[in-house]
């Protein structure tokens, strides 16, 4: 089955040292105008989820939102998540270790839209 989120092994990385420092993580893709390709990360139940966002998956074992106008756009690809040096926004984890994380994307091909599972709940990691 097609994940329509991922992660690099270099952002997993990342993720389970922010988790040791902060406990249980959560991802979103908003696509502001400041966040641009960049997913913010947060402790879960720190950011608010919105009833427009949708619930992707999950990478690293946490839960990867993105906001519904984004998803719009991007439906259509499979999106992976990156870490590459240099600062990002002041609201995600990451920002003070001089890293940022950063959305990656590639098109889904016809066979893995047929096969892509149906989006999960967001009930379900909240």
């Amino acid at each position: 089955m097609v994940r329509r989120v991922e992660i690099t092994p270099e952002a997993e990385r990342v993720v389970e040292t922010l988790r040791a420092q902060h406990g249980p993580l959560m991802f979103h893709q908003s696509g502001g105008c400041c966040d641009g390709s960049a997913p913010m990360c947060y402790p879960r139940g720190e950011f608010r989820v919105g009833e427009r966002d949708i619930l992707l998956g999950e990478v690293a074992g946490s839960p990867f939102y993105i906001g519904a106008a984004q998803f719009e756009y991007w439906s259509h690809t499979q999106l992976i998540i990156d870490v590459v040096p240099g600062r990002g926004s002041g609201f995600s984890l990451e920002a003070p270790d001089g890293v940022r994380f950063l959305t990656r994307s590639r098109v889904f091909t016809d066979d893995e839209v047929a096969g892509l599972a149906p989006l999960p709940t967001p009930e379900a990691t909240l």
